[in-house]
């Protein structure tokens, strides 16, 4: 049936009808409930036909694949059916934005027209219906024939007609019917349609939302209907949910929000073929949380209705709007929701109000806005948005905007999305930059393309639905990630994708509301790097394979008018940048016209992640660069600035690829060596290091040097990159070898730097000394440090200065050394040393001058022993004393049984020290040698070394005498003194002995008063032969007493020998008395009368010394008589008013004078008081002074206090300078190297550890009270002793097993040293304050460690710890020992394992290991794991174990050791991992033997065949994993014991044809195997035995040549078979099918030829090699293809034809072919020759005229005739044998003619061209019409 003009079945239809009268039922009892009356049959009527429009226009919409915002359903009814005509101005008009709407069916059901802005209806009593019969216009889909629901969003509209204009659906609205509309009668009430959610109905809620009330004036809508509310029954919507007839579909739909409003839950697409548009499923909570605006959402079960009631203004005229757009254009648009949470002032919706313009007198635009939402309107232009500065979301959609004019936008600096789609806008050129701009759609426009300013925060554009076809003026979105070009001309570009991706850049996630297409992403990684540019200046996109020169060409097109006049660009590129190594740029300019150079600047940028916005990189001015780390990933752009005669023109530019990340493998780029290249200077190598990534480390540099003509030596020691050039680097060149190495390890490849060969200094000396002693006598030596390449004859100087002019004299010239002679004594020397080279040239001198020569000590030479000797002979020491005038020389004698001289305390003395020279032997003496000791003595007692002689043989003895002498006693024969008897003189006694042997004979010196009585015993001077006289021996007599001992104790008669004077005073005091004048009393006293000395006198005293405060002052006398005893000194002070006073305590010679002092004289006056208390008179010297002050001074200064570590030491001063002021005193501390570190300034210094085994230093400035300073004065100490050891604290910390334990110690006492630790275990805790000696404590203590350290062992667990410490100083002293005890026993560690790694025991063995602790060890857990090459770990099943053996699964993987500890105790550790192995690789493949097949004989293949080992693991290792074997040949270059081996170029296969030049030569041939994991064997190799020589042989034996019969050929060939000697060579000719050869005579040479006879014929060379030694080989034959006819550049072939014929064919040129053709068709053919009449007689002029008459049968010679005669046949005869045409080889005009053994004919013609023709032409006719074979024409037996 048809129900409002819509066939429908029965089924469909009732669920209407069911929902019909439910509506109905509630409308009544609404209406009653209400108003108290019961609605009139046409109200009831009016509101079912509307509820059925609305249904089927929803059911309409669906189909048409469309999204309907309703508005709330309300309606009114009539008060009354009776008055509806007079009641129609007060009739409610209800709208619904219907889009597009249907159209009208008035003429049938008498309703108004419903127009695509709303259905109106009004109060008349036959009411208002849409038309549900009519499809819908615009982008219905026709056809459809199944309408289905859609879900609505209902919005209040205005009834107001609109004008044409664009909507939200992007059409033109149709026109509207506007009729005004009456307020209704009903006053007082409000009404407000509420929609009850089905979903929800068991709980019976309901949601309601209320319109505020319409405004008074008639123009406004009237939904407020007086107030009142109207709410359709729920009951009712109940009724009509279950009835729909699309009740089976669920969906919820609403507007398409932007990105920040809606959060997208699911999305389903449905389609059809019938054009359905596609549904989206979204859910979306919306609330009304403000008064103004509520929303009401309802989900209905079967069919769901969302409705949403937008809010009314209240404003005068303000208009409600209803917006329905597309669903499949709202994808597109991407339009915004109203954000209903925003505050009122921070919110303006304006949607649908007909706005023109935005500074519209009441549009209220405020600052504050935030949320301003314009669509819908009739807005053109943005003018006065600029007070918007703080709007966030704008919405201009759907309004009129046409181009540019977007300038105020620039004002809107925090504006985030931006709406303008749905507008005419063409161009957005004049859109700003929006810094905040997040969200921009100008979908279902007219731009052509999206050029705009730069959006630095844009992450969506939306632009689908315009005509944008093409890219140029592509903005900058660096951070762009959709973009969306829907149902635009450009999608029609190839890899239009690809584009967009290359555009934005790596920020770009989807395209067309879709991710990326891998596809695309590769596409665009094709295209060069400044594609995206090229895009932007408008470059057509192309191709990927295309695209390279396409840019390049339209860039060249872009500089062609900037370059410089003459010039063109050929190339502009960058090579693939990686980190940090060298990456250069290439342009190429060509020089079409320009005489001038062409310089080029350089400039490098980068960027971020796109190839846009660079920036300049500094100092990056050259053709290459260097990319760092952090510009990896980013492009780099080079630009190249052309500069023609200083005039610089625009750049051009190159773009990079990404920057690559480096390798990790250094490189070096350069390397050079800077240095002057001498001797002595230091050079430099530097060098130039891409580090591709990795951090620089300790680069590897070493220096080797090269020599001429030989290979380079390293140079020990020289491995920096500094190297300074030595002697041995002269005139060699030195090599710089440099290895890069980076921080983790990995090197580079080592690169060198050769320098030029090293020159030699220019001579020179320095440290020119003087060595040994400057002392007369001895050998110097002048010596220095010679520089300047080999030295050479150097000049050496010695110059004396002379004492009395200053100048110097040379003395010496030549040797370097110079002995000291007594001329130089008391005189400086100088030496003069003139450095030479090797070739002669001198260098400057360089001089130094020694010390004064000094005089040297007495020195003995040429020492001997003179004498017989024998027994009691004498013996003389005779000796040379140098080293000035000889003294008193002392000699002593000695024995010893050696005859070689050790030294003196092997000698057994047998004399004592004496002047006397001579000695006689005594019996002792006998069978030893006599060694004499000679000490000289200079002439002013300087005693020199001693020297010794020994004689030469051992001392004999007289039998006789011997026997006399021991029988005497021991005696003397002579007895004396020598020496000057004066005070302090030596006397020495000597005496003769006999009797025997001498013992230790006995001396004594004695002290007489007079001479013969007994005298004093001198006890100091007993036993000794030399005695000094002292004073208590003046005026006395000495007496010598000697008593002789022999050897076996014997004592013999003691002699004794008296002075002969009494000892006198010293010379001074003698000098003394003979001044008085007294020579009676001299005399007396020399002699007799020193025995009584005189009264004790002064003869004069003085005051030494300057009268100044703080200086010494000495008293200087001269005293006389006897020995002075104590005189007494006294000093005085002399006032100024003479007031003399004794200064206090002033008692010795001298006096120091001090402040108080100061202004008096002193004086001083001596009494003299002899030694034995006799008094002399009291003498007073002269008064010295007034004193005056001295400068202020520290006469003294010393340390107070010990100076012990830990104590304050001070000290005390002795300050003189008058009053003494504040004087400075610092304290310093000296360190070892010298530097001086200020301690204080105070009085005292306390020491600390610091200063322990240092100096302190005080310097004392002393300050007089004005303030002035005096000198300083430093003291500086001993070296500071440290204190006595002691140990402050010990404390002993947690103790954790296997954990050091260090303990908390204080030590005082000097540097502390190593200390004596010893650590004990015990069970129970002791007590420590009771333990004063661990060590004597009982058994349970137990030493477990004696270092400061400890770590508990698990013995300790449970245990504590004693330590006992002996502080100790590091000299060794020790403190007493502390002893600490722990405060807790030791406490068990986890289990843990540590160290753990793989060992490869070799075939393939693995053994994992660990170093497990944490208690005793239980049954721990192993495991292994297979690490594949990607890093993934894997279990190994099975492998439990602690040894593991590799299979092929882990070939070319790393193994791991997995260690899981477990305590004995089950206690579970953590597993550990060991660090991977090595690759697993199998055994490597080995060679066993290499051999050769094949004979080692000259011009032979030999193949080098390899035997592999017969192992299992070999044999599987070679069927699996072998990859390639190679090999390489070598010859030998030398023979014999040091064979060697040259390499044989590209020789790498396992066979080898053995070549000529190896005759003679051994053959090596080295194989390698190589596996697939790229690993070598070792090199295996055989050797061949010198190679032989071949059989000779000749290959590819060719003949070369054009293949016509004017050609010239020749035969080549390639011998073997040793060294070729004269091979033999035939040449043949044969006829084509023909099995003979013909020999051709004379024709043995390698070159043939050819004429006319080879014509038709092949030619044959027959070649016989022979070896130069005679050997003949196989001869080979080779021949030609049938020579064809040739002539000059013109050629016919001989092809055999029918018959078994030859005829002539063209081969080249058809003139030949037609002119020998023609003859030979024509049958009869005449020639003009020429023959010679006289054949002895060449010449022109014998020659004459004949004709060749030539036919089919015949031929004949005519010599023509004159007038003198008739013409004459001079020979006629046919073809038949033995006729035929010969040649002459050497003369090619000549012929001749054959007919039998009498008839022929020599004749000639002009050209050999000629000649052919004719012999061709008579062997052609012969051939054709007689038969004639060839062989016969060219007289050529079979």
């Amino acid at each position: 049936m048809a129900v409002c003009g819509v066939s429908v079945s029965i089924f469909q239809l009732f669920p209407f009808c069911i929902s019909v009268s439910c509506l109905g039922f509630a409308f009544r009892r609404r209406f009653s409930a209400a108003e108290g009356k019961i609605p009139s049959a046409g109200a009831f009527l009016r509101f079912v036909f509307w509820f059925i429009s609305i249904l089927d226009e929803g059911c309409h919409f669906v189909n048409c694949g469309r999204k309907v915002e309703w508005s709330s359903c309300g309606f009114a009814e009539m008060e009354n059916s009776s008055a509806s005509a007079r009641e129609d101005s007060s009739n409610k008009s209800l709208s619904v934005m219907l889009s597009p709407a249907a159209s009208s069916d008035s003429a049938t059901r008498a309703v108004k027209s419903v127009k695509s802005g709303g259905v109106t209806t009004t109060g008349k009593t036959t009411g208002s219906l849409s038309s549900a019969g009519k499809k819908a216009q615009g982008n219905g889909a026709p056809g459809s024939s199944q309408p289905k629901s859609t879900l609505m969003k209902p919005t209040l509209s205005s009834s107001a007609a609109s004008l044409p204009r664009r909507n939200s659906t992007g059409g033109l609205s149709e026109k509207q019917a506007g009729m005004g509309s009456t307020r209704p009668s009903i006053d007082g009430k409000k009404v407000s349609p509420s929609v009850i959610n089905s979903a929800k109905k068991s709980s019976g809620e309901c949601r309601r939302s209320s319109l505020p009330p319409a405004s008074p004036k008639g123009s406004t809508l009237d939904a407020a209907l007086n107030g009142k509310k109207v709410s359709p029954s729920p009951q009712l919507l109940s009724k009509l949910n279950s009835g729909s007839a699309d009740s089976r579909q669920r969906s919820t739909i609403k507007p398409l929000e932007p990105l920040s409003y809606s959060r997208s839950v699911s999305s389903s697409s449905l389609g059809s073929s019938n054009g359905r548009s596609s549904l989206r499923k979204t859910t979306s909570n919306v609330s009304s949380p403000s008064a103004r605006s509520q929303s009401v959402t309802s989900s209905l079960k079967l069919g769901s209705l969302s409705a949403s009631v937008d809010r009314i203004s209240s404003l005068p005229g303000r208009k409600k709007t209803l917006t329905t757009v597309e669903s499949g254009d709202s994808r597109f648009m991407m339009l915004p929701q109203v954000d209903a949470k925003a505050k009122d002032d921070l919110r303006l919706d304006l949607r649908g109000h007909r706005i023109r313009s935005i500074d519209a007198v009441g549009l209220n635009l405020s600052p504050t806005l935030e949320f301003v939402y314009l669509r819908d309107n009739l807005l053109s232009s943005v003018k006065g948005i600029e007070i918007l500065k703080r709007v966030k979301v704008l919405d201009l959609s759907f309004n009129d905007f046409k181009g540019p004019g977007f300038e105020p936008l620039e004002n809107c600096k925090v504006l985030q999305q931006l709406y303008l789609a749905g507008n005419q806008i063409t161009s957005l050129a004049s859109l700003p930059e929006l810094p905040s701009l997040e969200f921009l759609s100008v979908a279902q426009n007219k731009l052509k393309s999206l050029s705009m300013a730069t959006q630095p925060r844009l992450q969506v554009l939306a632009a689908s639905k315009n005509k944008i076809s093409s890219f140029k003026g592509f903005p900058l979105l660096p951070v762009l990630e959709h973009l969306r070009l829907e149902e635009n001309p450009i999608l029609r570009v190839l890899h239009v994708e690809a584009a967009s991706i290359l555009l934005v850049g790596p920020t770009l996630k989807k395209f067309n509301d879709r991710d990326l297409s891998p596809e695309e992403l590769e596409v665009a990684k094709l295209y060069p790097a400044h594609t995206s540019i090229c895009i932007r200046d408008g470059w057509q996109f192309d191709r990927p394979e295309v695209a390279a020169d396409s840019t390049f060409s339209f860039l060249l097109e872009k500089w062609r008018e900037n370059l410089p006049p003459g010039f063109m660009v050929k190339e502009s590129s960058v090579d693939q940048p990686f980190e940090e190594d060298i990456c250069r740029c290439h342009f190429t300019f060509i020089n079409l016209s320009s005489d001038s150079e062409l310089v080029l600047k350089y400039q490098w940028f980068v960027s971020e992640r796109t190839p846009t916005k660079f920036e300049a990189i500094a100092d990056a001015v050259e053709d290459a660069y260097w990319p760092k780390r952090e510009e990896v990933g980013k492009f780099l752009k080079v630009e190249c600035t052309p500069i023609l005669k200083e005039t610089e023109y625009p750049p051009i530019f190159a773009i990079s690829a990404p920057v690559s990340p480096g390798t990790g493998c250094p490189k070096v780029l350069n390397l050079n060596v800077r240095g002057e290249l001498i001797e002595g200077n230091v050079i430099r190598g530097s060098a130039k290091i891409a580090w591709c990534g990795g951090m620089p480390g300790k680069c590897v540099a070493s220096w080797l040097r090269r020599r001429w003509n030989s290979s380079p030596v390293v140079i020990v020691g020289a491995e920096n990159e500094d190297y300074l050039l030595t002697a041995a680097d002269i005139d060699s060149s030195l090599v710089f070898m440099y290895t890069p190495v980076t921080e983790d390890g990995t090197k580079g490849e080592p690169q060198y730097a050769m320098t030029d060969f090293v020159k030699a200094a220019a001579p020179s000396v320095s440290n020119v000394r003087i060595l040994g002693d400057a002392v007369e006598g001895n050998t110097v030596k002048g010596t220095g440090e010679y520089f300047g390449g080999i030295e050479g004859p150097s000049k050496f100087q010695w110059l004396r200065e002379d004492y009395e002019t200053g100048d110097l004299v040379v003395v010496s010239s030549g040797a370097s050394e110079y002995t000291l002679t007594k001329e130089d004594v008391g005189q400086r020397l100088t030496f003069v040393y003139i450095p030479a080279n090797f070739e002669g040239q001198e260098g400057e001198s360089v001089s130094i001058m020694s010390q004064k020569v000094k005089k040297a000590p007495p020195k003995v030479t040429n020492l001997k022993i003179v004498g017989d000797l024998r027994e009691g002979s004498k013996l003389t020491v005779t000796a040379t004393v140098i080293g000035g005038n000889e003294g008193s020389c002392r000699v002593q004698w000695f024995k010893t049984s050696s005859s070689k001289f050790e030294d003196e305390n092997s000698l057994e003395a047998i004399g004592s020290l004496k002047i006397a020279k001579t000695f006689r032997v005594p019996p002792g003496a006998v069978g030893n040698y006599i060694v004499s000791k000679f000490i000289p003595v200079a002439a002013d007692g300087e005693a020199g070394e001693s020297a010794f002689a020994i004689t030469e043989k051992v001392i004999e003895t007289v039998e006789l005498i011997y026997h006399i002498m021991t029988a005497l006693p021991p005696s003397l024969n002579f007895l004396s003194l020598t020496g000057d008897f004066h005070e302090g003189e030596v006397l020495t006694a000597s005496y003769g002995y006999v009797g025997g042997q001498e013992g230790r004979s006995l001396y004594n010196w004695y002290l007489h008063d007079t001479e013969g009585t007994a005298g004093i015993l001198i006890s100091e001077a007993s036993g000794s032969l030399q005695y000094c006289i002292a004073k208590d021996a003046i005026g006395k007599f000495i007496s010598f007493k000697c008593t002789p001992v022999r050897d076996d104790g014997i004592i013999g008669e003691p002699r004794t020998f008296w002075a002969p004077e009494r000892a006198g005073p010293d010379n001074i005091l003698w000098s003394h008395i003979l001044r008085t004048g007294d020579l009676q009393c001299s005399s007396r006293v020399a002699f007799s009368k020193l025995d009584h000395p005189g009264s004790p006198r002064l003869f004069s005293l003085k005051i030494v010394g300057e009268g100044v405060e703080g200086t010494t002052l000495y008293a200087e006398k001269k005293y006389w008589g006897g020995e002075e005893g104590n005189s007494i000194y006294r000093w005085f002070l002399t006032s100024s008013d003479g007031t003399v006073t004794e200064i206090e305590g002033s008692k010795s010679a001298s006096y120091k004078v001090s402040c108080s002092d100061i202004g008096f004289l002193i004086s001083v006056s001596c009494e003299p008081i002899r030694s034995d208390w006799a008094h002399g008179p009291i003498v007073t010297s002269e008064h010295i002074g007034p004193i005056i002050p001295g400068p202020p001074s520290c006469h003294s200064l010393e340390f107070l206090g010990s100076l012990v570590e830990g104590n304050r030491v001070t000290f005390v001063v002795a300050y003189s300078g008058g009053e003494k002021g504040c004087c400075i005193h610092e304290w310093y501390r000296l360190k070892e190297s010298g530097v001086k570190d200020k301690l204080t300034d105070d009085e005292f210094l306390d020491l600390t550890y610091e200063d322990v085994g240092r100096l302190i230093e005080l310097v004392y400035t002393p300050v007089r009270k004005d303030g002035l300073k005096g000198s300083k004065k430093s003291l500086i100490s001993t070296t500071i002793f440290p204190a006595d050891p002691k140990g402050i604290k010990l404390v002993i910390p947690e103790c954790l097993e296997d954990k050091e334990i260090i303990p908390l110690k204080s030590y005082y006492g000097g540097r502390e040293g190593s200390g004596e630790y010893v650590w004990y275990r015990t069970r129970c805790k002791p007590d420590e304050s009771n333990m004063l000696d661990v060590s004597s404590a009982t058994a349970d203590f137990v030493v477990v460690g004696k270092n400061m350290t400890y770590t508990p062992t698990l013995e300790d667990v449970g245990c504590y710890l004693v330590l006992d410490w002996v502080p100790t100083r590091d000299d060794g002293k020790q403190g007493s020992p502390v002893i600490a005890v722990g405060s807790n026993p030791v406490i068990a560690a986890l289990p843990v394992v540590s160290n753990v790694c793989i060992k490869h025991l070799g075939s393939e063995i693995y053994e994992g290991e660990g170093q497990y602790y944490g208690g005793s060890e239980g049954s721990s857990m192993y495991s292994w794991y297979r690490q594949t090459s990607d890093g993934t770990i894997i279990l190994i099943p099975g492998a439990t174990s602690i040894n593991y053996k590799a299979g092929d699964p882990d070939y070319n993987c790393r193994l791991l050791f997995g260690y899981t500890p477990v305590r004995s105790d089950s206690a579970i550790g953590e597993l550990v991992l060991s660090e991977a192995s090595d690759i697993v690789l199998p055994e490597l493949p080995k060679i066993e033997l290499l051999s050769f097949n094949g004979k080692e004989v000259e011009g032979e293949i030999l193949t080098a065949v390899q035997l592999i080992p017969k192992t299992e693991n070999q044999k599987h290792v070679w069927s699996k994993y072998k990859d390639d074997v190679k090999y390489q040949w070598f010859y030998s270059v030398r023979m014999g014991e040091h064979q060697s081996f040259e390499l044989v170029p590209s020789q790498q296969s396992c066979s080898y044809r053995v070549r000529f030049e190896d005759i003679g030569r051994c053959l090596k041939c080295e194989c390698t195997v190589t596996d697939v994991f790229g690993r070598s064997s070792e090199t295996v190799s055989a050797v061949t035995s010198p190679i032989l020589p071949g059989v000779p042989k000749i290959c590819k034996l060719e003949i070369e040549g054009r293949g016509f019969h004017t050609n010239l050929y020749a035969v080549r060939g390639i011998y073997s078979g040793g060294k070729e000697g004269k091979s033999k060579i035939q040449w043949l000719r044969s006829m084509v099918g023909s099995p003979d050869h013909i020999s051709i005579p004379g024709e043995d040479g390698r070159m043939y030829e050819a004429n006319v006879d080879d014509v038709g014929y092949r030619l044959v060379a027959v070649y016989t090699p022979v070896r130069e030694d005679g050997v003949e080989g196989e001869p080979v034959y080779t021949s030609t293809e049938p020579i064809a006819i040739g002539m000059e550049f013109n050629a016919l072939r001989y092809s055999p034809i029918q018959n078994s014929h030859a005829i002539f064919c063209p081969f080249t040129e058809p003139d030949v072919y037609r002119e020998v053709k023609q003859k030979l068709e024509i049958g009869s053919v005449k020639f003009e020759t020429l023959i010679n009449k006289d054949k002895k007689v060449p010449g022109a002029g014998n020659l004459e005229r004949r004709i060749l008459e030539v036919n089919r049968k015949r031929i004949k010679v005519v010599k023509p005739g004159s007038k003198a005669y008739f013409p004459a046949t001079e020979i006629r005869g046919t073809y038949a044998p033995p006729f035929h045409v010969e040649l002459y080889r050497n003369d090619q005009h000549r012929f001749k003619i054959v007919v039998d053994s009498e008839d022929e004919v020599d004749l000639m013609v002009q050209t050999r061209h000629m000649r052919d023709i004719i012999v061709l032409v008579i062997r052609g006719l012969a051939q054709r019409f007689n038969s004639t074979s060839l062989n016969s024409l060219l007289k050529i037996d079979s």
